[in-house]
């Protein structure tokens, strides 16, 4: 049963062969997209909020998607070349640091969606269970948090990278004239 689909040939169709090509563009895109909506949705939910009293979303709240907006910075300043120590030798902790900078990162954009949840239960369903047409603002919080932190994943793992995967985090640690040298002499060796 296990090799049940070991004979379909499987082709990418003619017209997708440059997405591949074009990935890095492709992710860039969708991940602009889904902050810009993230953002969109809490400028929305705080204009609903001020048009209808009691005013129910307090200013606070903008701190949330604040911080998952640093950590989507955070995560995106660190390359694969700098987690890998491939590129990034420097500084005061060096492969290190930047690996530290990306778990701050990472830390960040979770609590920021684990606080919009708390926010949206604790606040938003739980104590004003008796106002079912103010639950907007908290579910706006969520869901802000929740696309800048969908932005945050589809931008830092889904550019193409020949050879490894974009965290691989225990890759080959050579520098790029190695690797050349390595390939010419394969080349020189095969002729």
């Amino acid at each position: 049963m296990s090799g049940c689909l070991d004979n379909m040939d499987c082709r990418m169709p003619e017209c997708c062969e440059s997405v591949a090509e074009r990935r890095n563009t492709i992710a860039s895109i969708v991940s602009g997209v889904f902050f810009f909506v993230g953002w969109w949705i809490f400028i929305d939910a705080a204009v609903y909020d001020a048009s209808m009293p009691p005013k129910d979303l307090e200013l606070w709240l903008i701190t949330i998607g604040v911080v998952s907006t640093i950590a989507f910075f955070f995560v995106n300043a660190v390359s694969n070349g700098q987690i890998r120590g491939d590129s990034y030798s420097g500084g005061c902790l060096g492969q290190t640091g930047a690996r530290i900078w990306l778990f701050i990162g990472f830390l960040l954009s979770f609590a920021g969606l684990i606080a919009s949840m708390w926010i949206l239960f604790q606040i938003y369903v739980i104590d004003k269970a008796d106002m079912k047409d103010r639950v907007w603002p908290g579910v706006a919080v969520f869901l802000q948090n929740l696309f800048i932190f969908v932005a945050f994943l589809s931008f830092v793992f889904s550019p193409y990278q020949t050879g490894a995967s974009y965290l691989n985090l225990a890759g080959p640690k050579t520098n790029g004239s190695e690797t050349f040298a390595r390939n010419v002499s394969q080349k020189l060796q095969e002729k």
